[in-house]
């Protein structure tokens, strides 16, 4: 099974975009440049990622140097860019300094790995956007393309023992957050609306989908699924927590199979804590499921529903609850990122409007599947 081709994500130079921050730098650290840029081969659809190095004629500060020690590299950074507007976002806001402030309180009241945040700059007019710089964390994703489920994948070429290990780290991450931060220190990340913070969340997820086919063919799939939610709600939905929203593990950069930093954190809010815990274990479904549609075997006991609820109860002491619910909203949230990614692809003239928006949603029968009862 070939790779298609990426779909467009930005309609920036690097170039002129190193350029710029080379200027911006500069009012920061007079004398320094940016050297080195490079875009990451994950480069997400959604925010940008500029990786570079700081050229100085002087060392820079002693803060500055001590936050590079951390990171291990003592002039490597990254930038986080808000979401080009000229190119079809994913998300309708981009709150650059809402992330900044979540990273600095998990860093701050957690052991997680969380990268030093270094610079927040909300003037779009720098780089034609709000951003912030973080000190760049060294090791390896898990990669989306190819999904690291493929054979020749490091981590499909490990031993299972390793495959433990990294399962077992990366479910510690969300026992780690969900119990070392409360829940007060994080209310900037409430969901507006009333009811729950369950509530709260599943009506936003309403609305992005209201944005994302707004003037577009609807999703009879993706309302079907919001139908099942509320004819399946949870009888006790659970405590609240801070959630990392993107919780998986192509978010974790790996010292070999232990986290060295806890990545985008741009879906963070509150929720109960099976929010992430469904979205961990879904999304890895997602691309086993698409490298078996490939005719690989993939990674099948990796992150298995089972055990990963397992582990997480005996790390926390809480047992996960309404799973179904919430694996099948992680596959409902995944399918109208999609949607928007198709959508984006209409909009640069990639694919024709589609006849079947259904048929836009990769996953589109493990979501019939999960509404049926026969995925699990």
């Amino acid at each position: 099974m070939s790779a298609a081709p990426r779909p467009r994500t930005t309609t920036r130079d690097p170039e002129e975009l190193t350029r710029r921050l080379s200027a911006w730098l500069a009012t920061r650290l007079p004398g320094a440049r940016a050297t080195e840029a490079t875009v990451p081969a994950s480069n997400g659809m959604s925010s940008e990622t500029l990786l570079f190095a700081i050229d100085h004629p002087d060392p820079p500060s002693p803060a500055l140097s001590a936050a590079f020690a951390q990171a291990g590299a003592p002039t490597s950074c990254a930038l986080r860019l808000a979401a080009d507007p000229a190119a079809y976002t994913i998300f309708p806001r981009y709150d650059m300094p809402r992330q900044y402030r979540t990273m600095e309180l998990v860093a701050d009241r957690t052991d997680l790995p969380v990268p030093r945040t270094l610079w927040l700059e909300e003037d779009p007019a720098h780089l034609g956007a709000p951003f912030f710089v973080m000190a760049r964390a060294t090791g390896r994703v898990p990669p989306d393309v190819m999904p690291y489920t493929y054979e020749g994948s490091w981590l499909h070429d490990a031993t299972d023992a390793e495959r433990d290990r990294l399962e077992a780290a990366s479910v510690s991450v969300l026992a780690c957050l969900h119990d070392q931060v409360p829940a007060e220190s994080a209310e900037f990340l409430a969901l507006p609306g009333t009811g729950t913070a369950l509530r709260r969340h599943v009506d936003a997820q309403h609305a992005y989908y209201t944005w994302v086919v707004d003037g577009l063919p609807r999703s009879p799939l993706i309302e079907r699924g919001f139908a099942w939610l509320a004819d399946h709600w949870p009888e006790d939905p659970g405590g609240t927590v801070l959630t990392w929203g993107d919780a998986r593990i192509g978010n974790i950069v790996y010292d070999g199979f232990e986290p060295a930093a806890v990545l985008d954190w741009e879906m963070a809010a509150l929720g109960p804590r099976e929010l992430d815990l469904g979205w961990m274990i879904y999304l890895h479904r997602f691309f086993q499921d698409l490298t078996e549609s490939g005719g690989q075997p993939g990674l099948p006991d990796l992150l298995r529903r089972d055990r990963v609820e397992s582990r997480y109860a005996q790390l926390t002491g809480h047992q996960p609850r309404a799973m179904e619910f919430h694996t099948l909203y992680a596959a409902l949230r995944h399918a109208i990122v999609m949607l928007r990614v198709a959508y984006r692809q209409v909009h640069f003239g990639e694919v024709p409007v589609p006849a079947d928006a259904d048929g836009l949603i990769l996953h589109r029968d493990t979501l019939e599947a999960m509404l049926a009862g026969r995925y699990w």
